[in-house]
């Protein structure tokens, strides 16, 4: 089951190609090119195509409006309608469909797969998005969702209804813009207040019912109240000082109040809520900018402003009706409040002051000088912002005095006796209070395996516990977050950690003494940085670096960066998509033939498997095959490459060609008691003769297992199949166990056909000469050159293998490429 170029790209005639053969893969079986992969750019995304389109047509109707092309209130109608037409469908969708799982929320349940042991599922990595539902995907069943009942079923119906009433709220916010345009000038203003009167107490009504709201505590209630009043005063400053010198209409002076003290409110409720509830916040924002368009659009109405001016309206009630719409997606697929996160920072002293800053010095540039009442308006902004300044100052210092004392009650633990300790050991609340102070420094997971997978002992944990703290330094936090699961918080920086990381690993991988003998444990470390992140995002950042380091073989340490977790994710979506891969039918095999050197004809193919998967693609076996191993799926995927190989082998040999077909096995799947016998039946079941079945195995896969892949090789042997040894390396202790392994066929790689340093010979030479002594024919892989064809031909292999002789393909290329050859035996 090796590996090979995908024969989607060869060409019929199966010409030679340069190419690189891949001599480091990961897994024995594997021998494949290798394949580059490129890192994602980032987690950012764009919004989707329909809210570019949207946008993109509003901005060229207001510019249009702007220029004087397009009457003022027929452009903002035209450049609204579009994105209010959007975000209606999309919570029209919402309100009639049941939901589905989000970005912000937990992920449905799924059928248990298979899972390697000590393999623990890693989180989603931020910014991934699965693919949500939507008016195309309306038939889409999901089996991993049961019907909703309880406290579900009370969810999703809130979650319908918060969407009927958004609907509503966008429709009569697009309404009342595209009424415009057909109204009679007389009549708009009071359009406009009605729109304004019935858009409001819609987007409170649901905004109220949203779900995942709970109720703050006394500090943050006020902490955020002195925050709206401090916006607001100074939106209402800046409402006074933009209008026009003079009396101000009644509905001019409602609106802008109104609209200032609504975008006040709803502004700082999304910026507090941004982490928490990342739907909620879009709500809150959309509501703001529709109510803030629309207060907007009643002011100009009451002052007769030009139609031109109109255009202004029109980008705040197209943004928040699309925020409106992509947070009630958001909320009402499940979005679960993120517990222990804190709200999120804004400039709350800046942006008031700021805000009445400009509104202060654009008054000046036009109307020269401030009134009494402007005066006392705009001093009224101070006050609340220096409350809440002493308020965040308040909290900065109750923080930093319990983040003090909770580390130097751990402290305390740490320095203390080990059996104090033990009994009162660290937990991950604890880390997770103390990391937003360590800011600059390390996170180190630590997971220990036992021998062949199973749990270490107590006596073995609380050895490794010592080992683990006495390896650290003193500054350093040990804290054990899982069954065999320990994390160390360091202030060193990442190099010096991965250092630390290492130190320990070599200290928990030693033997630990136990009665009648010694134990040993497989360690995997994960390592993150803990600078910028909250304390649950390097956690799980370490605990992604950790899994991956149990993937590579454990016994290592993994440093987390973006790419890791790329391929973490990547794994995650092999793991989840090859159960049952075989019963589908998403399995193939491509064909490498094996010509005679001497007049380039064939003699045999090697079958190379490849996975046709629907939602990734093709897969080679660097990636198929060490999940099908940790799945344990390697003995389903080869009973399948030996069924078929052999089918395959039946076909061809009807049209009288004595050809041989090599397949590749593992150790692990030699071990099977019946493989010997699974064998003999494929090919009793076909009809083939055994001699003309290759079984492979990777050279360097078979020390650990020398005396049962002997066993099992000579059993095939019994039977008539032959047997070859794979990525020979013609080192001493592979020249030590040839003369043990009975062999028919021994492949090499190209690298011995060159030339040896100082002009020695090459050790394809020495190789070929072993091979006459032992009686066994050379076969040279990979080769991709025709200087590399001449020279393992003037050493004397019989049989050669690579790109500059036949590309891999499909059954029927390579049929095809067997016809210009009049004959084709053994």
């Amino acid at each position: 089951m090796a590996a090979a170029v995908p024969a989607d790209a060869a060409p019929p005639a199966l010409l030679p190609r340069t190419s690189h053969r891949n001599r480091n893969a990961p897994c024995p079986l594997t021998k494949a090119t290798a394949v580059p992969v490129t890192p994602p750019a980032g987690p950012r995304r764009l919004p989707p195509l329909p809210d570019l389109a949207a946008s993109l047509g509003g901005a060229l109707f207001l510019l249009a409006g702007a220029a004087g092309l397009v009457p003022g209130p027929a452009a903002v109608a035209l450049a609204v309608a579009g994105g209010s037409a959007l975000a209606c469908v999309r919570l029209a969708w919402l309100a009639g469909v049941p939901p589905a799982p989000s970005p912000g929320a937990a992920p449905a349940p799924r059928p248990p797969a298979p899972a390697a042991r000590g393999h623990a599922v890693p989180s989603p990595a931020p910014g991934t998005r699965r693919p949500a539902p939507g008016p195309g995907r309306a038939g889409t069943v999901d089996r991993g969702r049961s019907e909703p009942t309880g406290r579900q079923a009370r969810r999703v119906a809130l979650s319908r209804r918060v969407a009927v009433i958004l609907d509503a709220a966008v429709l009569v916010a697009g309404l009342t813009v595209a009424v415009l345009p057909l109204s009679d000038p007389a009549h708009r203003l009071p359009v406009a207040l009605v729109g304004l009167g019935l858009t409001a107490p819609l987007h409170a009504a649901a905004l109220l019912r949203l779900p995942g709201r709970s109720r703050l505590p006394g500090r943050e209630r006020l902490r955020r109240g002195v925050d709206m009043l401090a916006l607001a005063v100074s939106l209402v400053f800046a409402g006074w000082m933009v209008l026009p010198v003079g009396p101000v209409p009644v509905a001019a002076r409602v609106a802008s109040v109104g609209g200032a003290v609504a975008l006040a409110v709803l502004a700082v409720a999304a910026m507090a809520e941004r982490r928490r509830r990342p739907g909620a916040a879009r709500c809150h924002a959309g509501a703001g900018l529709t109510l803030a368009g629309l207060s907007l659009l009643v002011v100009l109405l009451a002052y007769d402003a030009p139609d031109r001016a109109m255009s202004a309206v029109g980008p705040p009630l197209l943004a928040g009706a699309l925020l409106t719409a992509a947070g009630a997606r958001r909320t009402s697929a499940g979005e679960r409040p993120h517990p222990g996160v804190a709200p999120a920072a804004w400039p709350r002293l800046t942006a008031p002051a700021g805000v009445a800053a400009l509104a202060a010095g654009v008054h000046l540039g036009t109307a020269g000088e401030f009134t009494p009442a402007a005066m006392a308006l705009g001093l009224a902004v101070i006050p609340p912002i220096m409350v809440g300044e002493l308020l965040a100052a308040a909290d900065h210092r109750r923080r930093v005095e319990r983040l003090a004392a909770s580390e130097a009650s751990l402290r305390r633990l740490v320095g203390g006796e080990p059996d104090a300790a033990d009994a009162a050991p660290l937990t991950r609340a604890d880390l997770v209070r103390v990391l937003p102070r360590r800011s600059g420094g390390a996170l180190l997971v630590v997971d220990l395996h036992g021998e062949h997978a199973t749990a270490p002992d107590a006596m073995v944990l609380a050895e490794a516990r010592r080992r683990l703290r006495t390896g650290c330094g003193p500054h350093d936090l040990v804290a054990r977050v899982g069954d065999t699961e320990y994390a160390v918080l360091t202030d060193l920086g990442p190099v010096l950690a991965y250092a630390l990381g290492t130190r320990l690993l070599a200290a928990l991988v030693e033997p630990y003494p136990r009665a009648g003998g010694v134990v040993r444990l497989a360690v995997s470390l994960g390592l993150a940085e803990t600078t910028g992140g909250e304390p649950e995002d390097v956690f799980r950042q370490a605990g992604l670096a950790r899994r991956r380091a149990v993937q590579m073989g454990r016994d290592r340490v993994e440093w987390y960066d973006a790419y890791l977790e790329e391929q973490l994710v990547r794994r995650l979506d092999l793991e989840r998509e090859l159960p049952g891969a075989v019963a589908r039918g998403e399995l193939d095999l491509v064909y490498q033939p094996v010509v005679a050197l001497a007049d380039r004809t064939p003699v045999g193919t090697e079958a190379l498997l490849r996975w046709r998967s629907p939602a990734l693609g093709t897969v080679l076996p660097a990636e198929l095959l060490p999940v099908a191993a940790d799945l344990d799926l390697l003995g389903e995927v080869g009973r399948w490459v030996v069924d078929r190989a052999c089918r395959q082998l039946a076909a061809w040999s009807e049209g009288g060609r004595e050809l041989w077909m090599a397949v590749n096995v593992t150790p692990r799947e030699l071990a099977a008691p019946d493989f010997v016998a699974r064998v003999a039946t494929a090919l009793a079941a076909y009809d083939v003769p055994p001699e003309r079945l290759v079984v492979e195995v990777a050279e360097p896969a078979v020390g650990a297992e020398l005396s049962t892949v002997v066993a099992r090789l000579a059993g095939l042997r019994s039977l008539g199949v032959r047997t070859a040894l794979d990525d020979f390396r013609a080192e001493h202790a592979s020249l030590a166990q040839l003369r043990r392994l009975p062999i028919d066929l021994l492949k090499v790689g190209p690298h011995l056909v060159a030339p040896g340093a100082d002009g020695q010979r090459p050790l394809i030479d020495v190789v070929a000469n072993l091979g006459d002594r032992l009686g066994v024919e050379v076969v040279v892989e990979g080769l991709e050159s025709d200087g590399q064809v001449a020279g393992a031909r003037r050493a004397g292999c019989r049989y050669g293998q690579g790109f500059a002789l036949a590309r891999p393909a499909t059954a029927e290329r390579v049929e095809a490429w067997f016809e210009e050859f009049p004959s084709a035996s053994r």
